[in-house]
C-alpha cells in the first residue's frame, strides 16, 4: 500500500492534537504534515494572566518545530490557496498534495468595518495581552470598557473572566473604588449557549463585584478621540481604556476555497467533522455546529481537542482499512477565573436534547489549581 499524506492546516489546539494522535496511530510510511506560518504555539487560556502581569509570555508558549522530533513534518509557511479539486495546499514556496486534509486554521481577527475598533486594546492574542499589561499598570482611575462587538467569538467566558480578574487586580492595588469596569455585549446574557441558569450565576458574580453589564448592545462606532462607544440604539458610553474582543471570521483562504456556508463558517457533520468534500475535515473555531437551542457550539479549545481526537482516529481507521467509526459527543468544559486564587468550572453536554445541559461549579481554589496545572501539562504533552 502506498503511503498516504495527511495535511493539517493550523498549529493551534486542534492541529497539535490531530498531528500527535495521527503520528501515534499511523505507520511511518504515511506522512503527517502540519502547516502554519507561525512557529510559536501559545496557550490562549493564560492570556488573561499575561494581561495582568501574572505570567510571563515565555512560560505559556511552545515551538511547533519540536514536533519534528516525533516524526511530524512541520512547514512554516502560509497557505495561499486550498485546491480541493487537485487535493493540494498551495503555499508561498511550495505545494503540499494530500490524501486527507484537516482544516484547523482557527479564526481571522478583524474589525467588522466598525470605525475606530482597530485601536482598541485586546487580550485575544499574546502581543495584545502584553501591550495591555502596560496600559493597565499605568491606569490609576477611570472607566474600563470591555466591548464585545459581535458573535460568535472564541471562549465565551473570557470577557467575563477578564472583568472579574480586573476587579481583583485593582482591589489588590487599593484603587478599585476609582476604577469603573463595564461590559457591553450584543448577547442577551453572559454565556447564552449555556442556558439561563448559568447566565444568572455569572450575572450574580458580576453584580457582587460591582461590574456593570450591558446586554443587547450592538456597537456602531468607536470614537477614539472623544473616548466614546456609539451603539445602534443611539446611546453612547465613555471610556478611559477600551478592551475589545476582535470580530471573528473564517480565514480568507478558507472562504475563497468555497468551504464556508451561509453563516460564514465551515459546516461539518457534527459527529465526524467531515465536510462535503471527501477526506476533508474541519475542526475547532472555523466550524459551525448548530445545537438544539438554535445557537452554535461555542468556539473553545476543549472542543477543538475532542474533535481532533475523533478526526485523527477516523482517518487512521480509513488509512488502515478498518471499519471503526468514532463520534464527537459534544461534551466539554472551561474554566472561569474569578480572582482571589479561585476559578469556576462551566461544563456540560452541549448536544443534549431539547437543549444543552450545562452547569457552573462555583469558584474554588481547587479549580484554579487545576487550570494552572493544566496549562503546564498542555505544552509538555503536545509539544
Amino acid at each position: 500500500m502506498a503511503g498516504k499524506t495527511v495535511a493539517i492546516m493550523g498549529g493551534g489546539v486542534g492541529g497539535l492534537v490531530a498531528a500527535n494522535r495521527l503520528r501515534q496511530l499511523l505507520p511511518r510510511e504515511h506522512r503527517v504534515v502540519v502547516v502554519d506560518r507561525n512557529p510559536i504555539h501559545a496557550f490562549a487560556p493564560a492570556f488573561t494572566w499575561v494581561m495582568l502581569g501574572w505570567q510571563k509570555p515565555a512560560r505559556i508558549v511552545g515551538d511547533l518545530r519540536h514536533l519534528r522530533r516525533r516524526g511530524i513534518d512541520v512547514l512554516l509557511d502560509e497557505v495561499t490557496a486550498i485546491d480541493l479539486e487537485r487535493r493540494r495546499l498551495v503555499l508561498t514556496r511550495q505545494e503540499v498534495p494530500f490524501d486527507y486534509l484537516v482544516l484547523s486554521p482557527g479564526v481571522e481577527y478583524g474589525t467588522g468595518d466598525i470605525p475606530g475598533l482597530a485601536r482598541a486594546w485586546t487580550f485575544y492574542h499574546l502581543d495584545g495581552a502584553e501591550a495591555l499589561r502596560d496600559e493597565l499598570e499605568k491606569l490609576r482611575e477611570g472607566r474600563i470598557v470591555i466591548l464585545i462587538p459581535s458573535v460568535p467569538y472564541k471562549c465565551p467566558a473570557a470577557p467575563y473572566e477578564a472583568a472579574l480578574l480586573l476587579d481583583y487586580y485593582y482591589r489588590k492595588r487599593g484603587s478599585r473604588e476609582r476604577v469603573d469596569i463595564r461590559i457591553y455585549t450584543p448577547e442577551p446574557q453572559p454565556l447564552p449557549v449555556a442556558g439561563p441558569r448559568v447566565g444568572e450565576q455569572v450575572l450574580e458574580m458580576l453584580s457582587a463585584r460591582e461590574i456593570w453589564f450591558g446586554p443587547r448592545m450592538q456597537v456602531r462606532a468607536v470614537d477614539q478621540d472623544a473616548r466614546t462607544v456609539e451603539f445602534a440604539d443611539g446611546s453612547r458610553a465613555s471610556f478611559d481604556l477600551l478592551i475589545g474582543v476582535p470580530v471573528h471570521s473564517a480565514p480568507r483562504v478558507v472562504r475563497e476555497a468555497g468551504l464556508v456556508g451561509e453563516r460564514g463558517w465551515v459546516e461539518v457533520d457534527r459527529e465526524t467533522l467531515a465536510t462535503a468534500w471527501e477526506g476533508v475535515y474541519a475542526i475547532g473555531d472555523v466550524t459551525h455546529i448548530p445545537l438544539a437551542n438554535g445557537l452554535p457550539l461555542p468556539k473553545a479549545g476543549v472542543f477543538a481537542h475532542a474533535e481532533a481526537e475523533v478526526v485523527a482516529r477516523n482517518i487512521a481507521a480509513q488509512v488502515e482499512g478498518q471499519s471503526d467509526r468514532y463520534a464527537f459527543a459534544g461534551q466539554g468544559q472551561c474554566f472561569l477565573e474569578t480572582g482571589y486564587n479561585r476559578a469556576a468550572l462551566v461544563q456540560g453536554d452541549f448536544f443534549a436534547e431539547p437543549e444543552p445541559q450545562v452547569s457552573l461549579r462555583q469558584p474554588s481554589l481547587f479549580w484554579h489549581l487545576v487550570k494552572a496545572g493544566f496549562a503546564r501539562w498542555w505544552l509538555w504533552r503536545w509539544l
